[in-house]
């Protein structure tokens, strides 16, 4: 069976309970990482609010005690909570223990529907990514036929209560702060920290969907869907000041006002007015509006990877203060660890408005620019590199009527740049898709860039 294509994908593991995920390959994946992490190390699991996921818990920990791993159950956490336990001493978390992790596994499906699953891996504080997701399942596949054994052996430890502690501490000064809040955990796991976190903080806010349902009865848990919103919108509309909203797992936020709702490269441009000449780093579906006033107010603002693995690892290269995509995912350095954390974003959020910051003003300050969100353009998982390298090839020589090209930027995909916008053309790394997205300051050349890649598209796909 080819894995790669169904379950093994560029930024972690991830298909349908039974079907791809099952007993076999589950216990084959938790040892063949055991045997990647190395004999003897620790490795500790978080898992979210889907029916399935004990279950998948139990499997894993079957295939990393096998590979001689020592195997810990923080239990129901949201993904923060996990990569936190990556970064603190054992004892914290169980008062018999002391050391440290060797490495996490967090049990989800993010914002996939119900029947999907999977796991988001870190070993040694590094993201699991990429060609090492794509090496383990061809080692899975050469080993189908190895047997392992039940062994449900692990040791229970509380990361939960030592991360709620962390913000109660770090966000102290939050006390006495004067809005109305409305949450929308969409019945993901972020509710379960943030309630504790809000209530210690002795913060008004009003609770949508805050208990854990893997089911997602309410709506679905993408905050990046404008519909998955809308509950919070209403709310917010009557009787609140601010409104967040988070995704399955707790690593992606959406941040409302009662005029706008601030995009993750708007967010970053806010969070980095507390922060010294910070370096920031965006993916290549960020607005130019980001790159531009980061730099006009004396920031390093760096372009790259879509993808939270990708920015995880530039930012520690470059030693980044905060990186951000679109979506919502916000990665603090500066006071922090470096990963995507949706709750710790709110919290760093309410901080700059207790300061004085005027959201909207923010947002309303940035020079206009008129901009699509993600169109996708259906391809296969084979064909899809293939037509990248021929829209290259095509976008050097362009037809006569082409807007005209100031700069090319290939780090990830195509990002054409034009003299009053840019448009963007990526393969996507786990869908089958390309993906595109315009910006203009003039609304009308949005269409304008959006007709003639789209152009450029058709003509490498008859090409191929």
């Amino acid at each position: 069976m080819d894995y790669k294509s169904t379950i093994f994908r560029e930024y972690d593991i991830r298909g349908i309970f039974e079907q791809d995920l099952h007993k076999k390959s589950v216990k084959l994946i938790g040892y063949f990482l055991g045997k990647k992490i190395g004999g003897s190390k620790r490795v500790a699991i978080g898992f979210d609010a889907r029916a399935h996921s004990p279950k998948l818990k139990d499997w894993l920990t079957s295939g990393l005690n096998s590979s001689g791993c020592e195997v810990f159950d923080m239990g129901m956490v949201a993904t923060p909570v996990n990569y936190f336990a990556n970064y603190q001493d054992l004892s914290q978390f169980n008062n018999t223990l002391s050391g440290k992790i060797d490495g996490s596994i967090m049990i989800t499906g993010s914002h996939n529907p119900p029947e999907y699953n999977g796991f988001k891996i870190t070993i040694d504080k590094k993201p699991f990514f990429g060609e090492d997701i794509y090496a383990l399942g061809r080692e899975i596949e050469k080993s189908w036929d190895l047997e392992i054994e039940d062994n449900l052996n692990s040791t229970q430890i509380d990361v939960k209560s030592s991360y709620i502690d962390f913000m109660l501490n770090e966000f102290k000064e939050l006390k006495g702060l004067e809005k109305e809040l409305i949450v929308d955990c969409g019945n993901g796991v972020a509710g379960v920290v943030l309630e504790d976190i809000f209530n210690g903080l002795e913060l008004k806010y009003k609770g949508l969907y805050c208990n854990p349902d893997g089911n997602f009865p309410n709506h679905h848990p993408d905050p990046s869907v404008e519909e998955n919103l809308k509950d919070l919108k209403e709310e917010l509309s009557k009787d609140g000041d601010l409104g967040f909203a988070y995704d399955g797992d707790g690593d992606r936020v959406a941040i409302l006002t009662k005029k706008h709702n601030i995009k993750g490269d708007q967010m970053a441009l806010i969070f980095a007015l507390g922060i010294k000449n910070p370096t920031v780093i965006g993916e290549v579906k960020c607005s130019q509006v980001m790159y531009d006033e980061l730099e006009r107010r004396g920031a390093k603002a760096v372009m790259y990877k879509t993808g939270h693995s990708n920015l995880k690892v530039k930012m520690k290269e470059l030693n980044a203060d905060l990186a951000c995509e679109v979506s919502g995912h916000i990665f603090f350095k500066h006071r922090y660890f470096g990963f995507d954390d949706a709750i710790y974003a709110t919290l760093r959020m309410l901080e700059l408005v207790k300061s004085g910051v005027d959201l909207d003003k923010e947002i309303e300050s940035l020079p206009k620019v008129y901009s699509t969100d993600e169109m996708k353009v259906e391809t296969t998982d084979e064909q899809k590199f293939a037509l990248m390298d021929k829209i290259k090839e095509l976008l050097q020589n362009p037809p006569a009527n082409f807007p005209e090209i100031v700069d090319i930027i290939t780090v990830d995909g195509v990002r054409i740049n034009f003299k009053d916008g840019w448009g963007l053309v990526r393969a996507s790394n786990t869908t089958p898709l390309l993906v595109t997205r315009f910006e203009s300051k003039d609304k009308n050349l949005v269409k304008v860039y959006e007709e003639s890649i789209n152009k450029i598209i058709k003509d490498a796909k008859g090409k191929l």
